[in-house]
């Protein structure tokens, strides 16, 4: 569950539920714990309100971090709709993979250098408050600005996917072999090393008393994990579809509806009679846009004879589309990404079948079953 806080520069960001959770963490570590130790005999609405500054520069240098992996991905022309902050920090929701190791290395050490380059404004900040003894007010937040960027720099160089480092580690694995499949395995590997040594010591810790850093590293041991495992998953999707492309596992002919036909008649014509949870719109060859069943759920069954499919509709200005020569991987991550079941191929401006996740998954499966992997 996300809210939707704006737009920059075309990209929307989200707030995830668990954001709420790190902010009052960090808000209420930073009043109570960090800042006092550093400065002494304040009064307590001060620690508060350093603390509040405190997490709102975390919010703010996670999300500089991820808008500049967003700027060089839309630069190197992969499509990213949004970013969205949550518990751990943020990712920037990129549709596709990059085609090469060199934007994949670019893409990935934007995110660190951003952070580098914060902590040094903070930094300078820092010192001149210092050097003109300006209040703790101003002199606290620039401080733990530098410290959070810096961390926040450092802990991303970690080489363990999919953090930046591990995509780092992965740009130059494939660089090297040219086999992005085998660069993914053998940085899902790293990570998952580095992600039990994480959990381990947060054990120790625990052992020793160290409640809060303890516990904070087993879960960053688990995000580790789980990234790793998911990143692994990938790799074996990526191996099974191999050199398949789209036009091997599309649809093709497919039922196409009218945007001037009612929704009973494209109940009856193509629901009804085909496997699929959507259908083209096509006026005179030229695709107009998708009908799909959670459409249809939108409009109570005795309105289907007189509401029109142009009415209800997902028009084609908002459509993603793919071409036959598409690798199919690039299908499934769309999809995946924008949580779509079906997307249009076309070929120019022919519309000459559509891929859904199932056809996908059907192909994964098989080559999965035949030993293709």
């Amino acid at each position: 569950m996300s809210i939707k806080i704006g737009k920059i520069m075309g990209i929307e960001i989200k707030l995830h539920y668990t954001w709420l959770i790190a902010f009052l963490l960090i808000a209420w570590s930073a009043a109570l714990g960090y800042v006092p130790l550093q400065y002494l005999n304040l009064p307590s609405l001060f620690y508060w309100i350093i603390g509040v500054a405190t997490a709102f520069i975390v919010f703010f240098s996670v999300l500089i971090h991820e808008l500049f992996h967003s700027i060089i991905a839309k630069r190197k022309g992969l499509s990213v709709p949004g970013i969205t902050l949550f518990l751990f920090g943020g990712v920037a929701e990129i549709a596709e993979e990059p085609k090469n190791p060199t934007i994949e290395f670019k893409m990935a050490a934007a995110g660190p250098l951003s952070s580098l380059m914060l902590a040094a404004i903070f930094a300078l900040g820092w010192l001149l408050s210092r050097f003109f003894n300006l209040s703790p007010l101003i002199k606290a937040p620039l401080q733990y600005g530098f410290t959070i960027n810096l961390m926040l720099a450092l802990f991303n160089l970690i080489p363990a996917f999919p953090m930046d480092g591990g995509r780092i580690f992965r740009a130059i694995v494939w660089k090297k072999t040219n086999d992005v499949v085998k660069a993914t395995k053998t940085s899902a590997l790293v990570a998952e090393g580095f992600s039990y040594a994480f959990m381990g010591l947060g054990f120790i810790l625990l052992f020793f008393g160290a409640l809060m850093n303890g516990l904070w590293l087993i879960f960053i041991g688990w995000f580790l994990k789980s990234g790793a495992e998911t990143s692994l998953r990938q790799t074996i999707i990526a191996q099974a579809l191999g050199k398949v492309k789209v036009k091997d596992i599309m649809s093709a002919p497919v039922c196409i509806v009218n945007s001037s036909n009612s929704l009973i008649e494209v109940v009856e014509n193509c629901f009804y009679r085909y496997k699929h949870g959507g259908f083209p719109v096509v006026d005179n060859g030229e695709l107009k846009g998708i009908v799909t069943l959670e459409d249809l759920r939108k409009i109570p069954r005795e309105n289907w004879a007189e509401t029109l499919v142009k009415q209800v509709m997902t028009p084609v200005d908002k459509l993603l589309t793919v071409k036959p020569e598409d690798p199919a991987l690039e299908a499934l991550i769309k999809m995946s990404a924008f949580k779509i079941g079906r997307l249009p191929v076309m070929d120019g401006k022919n519309l000459v079948g559509i891929v859904t996740r199932s056809d996908v998954i059907h192909a994964i499966r098989t080559r999965i079953e035949l030993g293709g992997v």
